[in-house]
């Protein structure tokens, strides 16, 4: 199967075979296509979206090009939290230790900063020695002993969400549907959870400019998630201005700490 046949089928418009995704997703988590094609595709998608069947396929290659974490041995439902994204966006810090004191256990598997957004993983590095990367038995150990454990995502994990990450934040492809939508599942379905809620941001300083867009996004998640088998729940939240009064890696972490000791900023 030719790249350049599948890069002119999306081009066109047309809707691409499981066959074809796979075919993508394979070149892209094993380096079988060059950046350019790769961009190419990314673009493609963009420009011409997909169609559900042709999202939730994706999200699911995209799983599978990698690892799935186990946690049946964690007691309880595995519950995770995701953003997609804003300035002084800090709740996750704030979220999964809360949830955890509750008695709910959270793996948390986090992404860095993509555009102008920030990155909870860059955040949590700003803590001196504290590290985003465990082993699988590591991850499991933290979650079982602490409640919550938050990591980066492994080599083994959705390999190809890797790849195709780094590009979109440089070929501008980072507002696609149907590319945010596989890219965040991808690895939400490879972390182990049972369920997940979905912040989706709206505003000027979200991807999703309008509430017509983030309603689009935020159905897209909630059908392709729930289709392949997590409990999903999403919620349409402002990013007309920064979360919180601090916006910056150690800033943000200070401000949760303090969030968490009930001295927070309210809109926090």
């Amino acid at each position: 199967m030719l790249a350049v046949d599948i890069l002119r089928k999306k081009r066109d418009g047309g809707e691409l075979s499981p066959a074809e995704i796979d075919a993508f997703v394979y070149a892209a988590a094993n380096g079988l296509w060059p950046d350019y094609q790769l961009s190419a595709f990314l673009m493609a998608v963009c420009v011409r979206g997909m169609s559900s069947a042709e999202t939730a396929h994706l999200t699911r290659a995209m799983t599978d090009s990698g690892h799935r974490i186990d946690l049946s041995t964690v007691p309880g439902v595995k519950v995770d939290k995701h953003s997609t994204g804003g300035v002084g966006d800090k709740t996750s810090l704030i979220l999964a230790p809360l949830v955890a004191a509750c008695g709910v256990p959270v793996p948390m598997m986090s992404g860095r900063g993509l555009g102008h957004t920030g990155g909870t993983l860059d955040k949590l590095e700003s803590i001196n020695g504290y590290t985003v990367r465990m082993s699988e038995p590591e991850f499991r150990g933290v979650l079982t002993d602490v409640g919550f454990a938050m990591i980066g995502q492994t080599a083994d994990i959705a390999p190809a969400d890797r790849k195709l990450y780094a590009l979109r934040d440089v070929t501008g492809t980072v507002e696609s549907i149907p590319l945010i939508t596989a890219s965040i599942l991808s690895k939400k379905l490879s972390e182990g959870i049972t369920a997940l809620v979905m912040d989706v941001k709206c505003g000027k300083g979200a991807f999703m400019k309008t509430l017509p867009d983030a309603h689009d996004l935020a159905e897209s998640l909630v059908r392709v998630g729930c289709a392949n088998g997590l409990k999903m729940e999403a919620l349409i939240t402002s990013m007309d201005a920064p979360l919180g009064r601090a916006v910056g890696n150690s800033l943000e972490v200070i401000e949760s700490i303090e969030t968490l000791k009930g001295n927070g900023p309210k809109d926090l």
